[in-house]
């Protein structure tokens, strides 16, 4: 899976939810970004910028994560998910990317 099908995935269900106030980005390093601007009803985009929460993971974690292989708080607990900023936003993202 790459960036432009997780990013399209990532459209499709989250731009349909409301909007939930902050700015998130995913920072898969040399493989790009993933911005939501949940003040900007959950908009989507691969613009790197500044947002309240930086999640940093490898994109094929991020895609393990996301096929149910990889746990979320595992990922965290073993330093393959990485948080800058506010963590109460990263939790918010259950609700919304899922």
């Amino acid at each position: 899976m790459d960036l432009a099908t997780i990013t399209a995935g990532m459209k499709e269900r989250v731009e349909a939810k409301p909007a939930f106030g902050n700015t998130v980005k995913f920072d898969f390093g040399d493989a790009g970004t993933i911005h939501i601007d949940g003040k900007n009803n959950n908009h989507v985009t691969n613009t790197d910028g500044p947002a309240d929460c930086t999640l940093k993971i490898a994109l094929s974690d991020f895609v393990d994560m996301v096929e149910g292989r990889l746990n979320g708080m595992n990922a965290f607990m073993s330093g393959k998910l990485k948080v800058d900023g506010d963590m109460s936003i990263a939790m918010k993202l259950q609700s919304i990317i899922g």
